[in-house]
């Protein structure tokens, strides 16, 4: 929505430097020359580009509908450029290069197909204009303009012109597109290097942390476990130390998460089967409670079976932080789709899909950064885990979502079968 009232902010303020710039040039030539347009018409067609600038400028401030006034101003500004043609003389003239302007800002402000379109009007316009003048169907503005043209010469200019037109929507929404892509890209990367960043930044804090917690929390730890099986303690107690014990676990899980982030697995790659590390997750998910009879599981994990080389816990870590991601945001149930497909070039890709939530997008751009989640009891982690995982093996990661929908996740990497 900004961006579109700025391009209506634009496109008011680019037609009014255009109209003054006419307007200068006009004067200055009409005093130094008879043979230029009758100056009163010139006059009333600046007139009234200035007050229908003035009304824009009202509906740009009071009307959020930027996509629609700025179609309503490019179709006006044809006719009024068709107009200023008449008065010129049509194909004797030299304003009918104005369309181009208009073919340019629909592409540029619009859309594709926009430009495409003010194409075809300007030259059903400038064609009915050139055809009913010469014909006499429309009357010549001025005597000047009476001059005799033949069909061949009339009609040999009108077809350049609408070449003309067509070309230039061909070669803006070329440019467009690629400056479109190439914007695109760029924000991407700059997300990328933003998500690393904080990457790092999570991974000094997570060293940090790791060092000045992880012994002081086992000493806690085993001094609480030695107290519990020494000591005669009532029931309440016997629950007290429980829950020490069992918040320590926890605690000490999250620093292990945390270190996970930058700290790359020790193990040594060998020969795995992708198919099967899924399987035994999805029996871990089964055996903690969160994978129950309330989720439909498909897909061709059974069938398609996966040799990769690698490390078995770093998958184990991929697949359960997107299945767990996925469980969570099916809280009442639904179906879940796990496959693998073997693409060109030798690529193996992993496509998980629920029928969940969906992601907003503020969730869907910030999914991968630490300490983000969607999820009111999430940490953040788990994403940014499989994006540092997934990074190392040099593949790269898709995501598709609807709100209310679901969500799907592609994750693609080279095949490796050997070290």
């Amino acid at each position: 929505m900004g961006a579109k009232k700025r391009d209506v902010f634009r496109l008011i303020l680019y037609r009014f430097i255009i109209v003054t710039t006419l307007l200068i040039a006009s004067v200055l030539i009409e005093s130094s020359t008879s043979a230029f347009l009758p100056l009163i018409p010139f006059f009333y067609f600046i007139i009234i580009c200035y007050i229908l600038s003035f009304f824009y400028v009202v509906l740009y401030l009071v009307w959020e509908q930027y996509t629609f006034q700025i179609s309503v101003q490019i179709f006006i500004d044809l006719l009024l450029i068709t107009g200023l043609v008449y008065i010129s003389g049509g194909l004797k003239g030299s304003f009918y290069f104005m369309y181009i302007f208009e073919i340019i800002a629909a592409s540029l402000l619009l859309s594709k197909r926009a430009a495409y379109t003010t194409a075809s009007l300007s030259a059903i316009l400038f064609g009915l204009l050139v055809e009913g003048m010469f014909y006499r169907v429309i009357p010549i503005y001025s005597a000047e303009q009476g001059v005799e043209m033949s069909f061949g010469f009339v009609l040999n200019n009108l077809v350049f012109a609408w070449g003309v037109f067509f070309l230039i929507a061909f070669l803006v929404n070329s440019l467009t597109e690629n400056l479109r892509r190439a914007r695109k890209k760029l924000e991407q990367t700059q997300r990328e290097l933003e998500v690393k960043k904080r990457l790092a930044i999570a991974g000094e804090t997570s060293a940090r942390l790791a060092h000045e917690i992880r012994n002081p929390l086992a000493a806690v730890s085993g001094s609480v476990q030695v107290l519990k099986d020494e000591l005669t303690l009532d029931g309440k107690q016997k629950n007290l130390m429980e829950i020490i014990l069992k918040e320590s676990q926890r605690i000490s899980a999250s620093i292990d998460q945390f270190l996970n982030l930058v700290s790359p697995s020790k193990v040594p790659s060998m020969a795995i089967d992708l198919s099967t590390i899924l399987e035994e997750t999805l029996i871990l998910l089964q055996q903690s409670g969160k994978l129950n009879f309330h989720y439909r599981i498909e897909g061709n994990f059974h069938s398609e079976r996966m040799t990769f080389f690698g490390d078995v816990n770093e998958f184990k870590q991929v697949f359960w932080n997107l299945l767990n991601n996925s469980l969570k945001a099916m809280p009442e149930g639904g179906k879940l789709s796990l496959n693998f497909d073997r693409l060109k070039k030798s690529m193996i890709q992993f496509r998980i899909a629920d029928t969940g939530k969906g992601l907003t997008r503020e969730e869907k751009e910030r999914i991968f950064e630490p300490f983000f989640s969607g999820f009111k009891e999430g940490k953040g982690i788990g994403m940014a885990i499989v994006r540092r995982i997934v990074d190392s093996l040099e593949g790269s990661i898709e995501i598709s979502s609807e709100l209310g929908k679901g969500t799907e996740i592609r994750i693609m990497f080279p095949r490796r079968i050997s070290p």
